[in-house]
């Protein structure tokens, strides 16, 4: 069956911190857009301040979707989030806006613009194992694992990362074939087309703003924010609580680390990501890089594809 012709949609990604918001409300006023989230930390409804949500301010510029509507308890892969994401494109376009996907996860982006593999349903017997050995045996086992059986895919992924971790060995078990394998093989016709546009900053640059914005957080409350997270989900493995951010402040609050510490890891953590995010979108061919003040370059490669 053969797909309708793919979405036209605006993508604007790059690592965390680099000035996404404010790069999305000048083209958002410039282009009539509406914003969808791309980031599958924002997704998280008890963590607006430490996943770095648009604020209620910023909203009131323009309409924003798809931002802090999941609880800390449910998963989203990456194929539910683009299902939700196309539907809310189809909308912005039928009220004759543009849709602005926003955020810093390079697999949302992937799917949307290359197609998501189609991979068959798993016995949940598979992921339910993995998931009691990653219990027993820690997350790095299991990746180093998966590094020995699809290091491409593993070099994308954190060690850290129990969710992805699972999935891709859960996948590769249940079908016989790598993530990898998959993501070139499975692939049905992309549901969006629309330029990749990247800010970018060298990490130097960025890690003093990354070191500012983590102590606004932490000004702004990011510790009552987490508290009161706590007392509606107090299981670290929870998905919501495995964020960047997220899982520092939870040790933090459980007394494993001191308020200093919890800090300096949030920070060197943060920082990591950011790098593997820039790897990640340097490594894509149709990626435009701009600087993240270029605001006037952006947006004419932003009209260009209107």
């Amino acid at each position: 069956n053969k797909m309708a012709a793919p979405l036209p949609v605006i993508c604007l990604a790059g690592p965390t911190g680099c000035g996404k918001t404010a790069a999305a409300l000048a083209l958002a006023e410039a282009l009539k857009g509406e914003v969808i989230n791309a980031d599958s930390r924002q997704v998280y409804s008890d963590f607006p301040l430490i996943t770095a949500q648009p604020s209620p301010e910023e909203r009131a510029c323009c309409p924003h979707h798809l931002y802090g509507f999941l609880p800390t308890e449910r998963k989203i892969s990456a194929g539910r989030w683009a299902d939700q994401a196309v539907a809310e494109a189809k909308a912005v376009l039928a009220r004759g806006h543009v849709p602005l996907l926003v955020g810093g996860t390079g697999l949302y982006f992937q799917g949307l613009l290359h197609g998501i593999a189609e991979i068959p349903a798993i016995d949940p017997a598979i992921p339910a194992a993995l998931t009691a050995r990653l219990a027993e045996e820690g997350p790095a086992a299991l990746h180093a694992e998966l590094a020995a059986s699809d290091p491409a895919y593993a070099a994308r992924i954190h060690p850290n990362d129990r969710q992805r971790i699972v999935r891709a060995l859960e996948v590769l078990a249940g079908t016989g074939h790598t993530f990898s394998w998959w993501h070139e093989h499975g692939m049905p016709e992309p549901p969006c087309a629309g330029p990749l546009l990247v800010l970018d900053m060298e990490l130097d640059a960025l890690t003093p703003r990354l070191a500012r914005r983590i102590d606004l957080m932490l000004e702004q409350g990011a510790l009552d924010e987490a508290r009161a997270a706590r007392q509606r989900c107090d299981d670290a493995a929870a998905p919501g609580w495995s964020g960047i951010g997220c899982a520092e402040v939870l040790a933090h609050l459980r007394g494993e680390l001191s308020l200093e510490e919890c800090r300096r890891l949030w920070l060197h953590n943060t920082r990591a990501y950011a790098k593997r995010q820039r790897t990640w979108f340097r490594a894509r061919g149709e990626a435009r890089f701009f600087a993240p003040q270029d605001l006037d370059g952006l947006l004419a490669a932003a009209r260009q594809a209107c």
